[in-house]
């Protein structure tokens, strides 16, 4: 699990840009449910919009470790900042493994840059964990598609200058879903209001509307039919990054309740002196750590042309600690914890989501299993 000497230095990069440039604009960012771009633009400023583009297209192009370092770093400083950082390369890896090279020129060096910002469009309204269900259509006419269907729980929904779209062909036919490059400033397009959620309130996440939407037929990225498994390929990268994240909002929630322990006094000493408060702290370390592991694992075989049964692990895993970790750390700042005046009780809200988007942890469960037994 050791890092090289350029990912250690990456990490503690990573972390302390985290620390002094994201946390402090955390809580307002989630009060407003506005994102912070000057974030993002310092992201860019470190390259890491680019994390997912060729070095010849002006990106980073990171190993699999590294993106997974990058967002565990990322999530450490905000969950939020690191989705809209990771759902960006979700784009910028539709683009680079199936784009063109005509797609790629165009698009690239400028998402590598941070604008424009990159949305990933799969799940629906009705066909959440199963995209094959989905309704949304793209007939072709001539030179063009034209597209017609709805999209639900899209991040970077509104900030987003390019959308990479599944729909399917024949509207009855699961085995026509394609891949489509759309740009966000096409005519026919609805962005829909910023959902009110429970946490991750500073990314936005709308619905997408397509209402005869015509794009170029040169925009389609994948072969007819082959946008599922596009979509399944791209998403194990995916479900790392989510992973990852989850052990990075984990590590902070961790950090925070080993902190308050020390510092808030019962019983004429610190908390911490108490037996079941470090037994609490022990378990909470005990499981960040070997989600990371798992993690990195999962990373490891991702760069050796696998591991799609690690990331569904990884994810299931890591996001079940994070959920876990943060009711801890809450629990440790008794009704502090419960207050907005102090991190955890945004960390706790946050947390749930990692184990709902890119895959519910019954999705994870049910790709494991088919690994072991089919």
């Amino acid at each position: 699990m050791e890092l090289t000497d350029e990912q250690r230095a990456v990490r503690d990069v990573v972390r302390k840009f985290a620390r002094e440039e994201i946390r402090p604009t955390a809580r307002e960012a989630d009060e407003t449910q506005e994102f912070p771009e000057e974030v993002w633009d310092g992201l860019a400023a470190l390259d890491l919009t680019g994390l997912t583009v060729p070095a010849e297209y002006g990106g980073y192009d990171a190993d699999p470790v590294t993106a997974s370092v990058v967002n565990e770093s990322v999530a450490y400083g905000s969950l939020a900042v690191a989705t809209a950082l990771s759902v960006h390369g979700l784009a910028t890896s539709c683009i680079r493994t199936f784009g063109t090279e005509a797609q790629q020129e165009r698009w690239l060096p400028e998402m590598a840059e941070g604008r424009p910002v990159g949305a990933f469009a799969l799940s629906e309204p009705h066909a959440g964990s199963n995209p094959a269900e989905m309704s949304t259509v793209a007939r072709r006419e001539g030179d063009e598609y034209v597209i017609d269907g709805d999209k639900q729980w899209i991040t970077n929904g509104r900030r987003a200058g390019v959308i990479i779209l599944f729909a399917k062909t024949a509207r009855d036919d699961p085995d026509t879903v394609t891949q489509f490059l759309v740009p966000a400033d096409v005519d026919g397009l609805t962005v829909g209001e910023k959902e009110d959620k429970l946490g991750l309130r500073a990314s936005d996440t709308t619905s997408l509307t397509f209402d005869d939407v015509h794009v170029p037929a040169e925009n389609r990225l994948t072969e007819v039919g082959r946008g599922l498994s596009a979509a399944f390929e791209i998403l194990t990268g995916g479900r790392i990054a989510i992973a990852s994240q989850a052990v990075g909002l984990a590590d902070h929630a961790l950090e925070e309740a080993i902190a308050y322990s020390r510092e808030r006094e019962q019983f004429d000493g610190p908390i911490a002196e108490i037996q079941s408060v470090r037994h609490k702290i022990a378990e909470m370390a005990t499981r960040v750590e070997a989600a990371r592991r798992l993690t990195r694992h999962a990373a490891r075989r991702r760069a050796d042309g696998g591991g799609a049964m690690e990331a569904s692990m990884a994810k299931y895993f890591a996001s079940e600690a994070a959920t876990d970790v943060t009711n801890q750390a809450v629990q440790v700042h008794g009704g502090y914890g419960y207050v907005t005046e102090f991190d955890v009780e945004r960390l706790y809200r946050d947390a749930k989501i990692t184990e709902i988007y890119e895959g519910t942890t019954e999705i994870q469960k049910t790709v494991i299993a088919r690994h072991l037994l089919d």
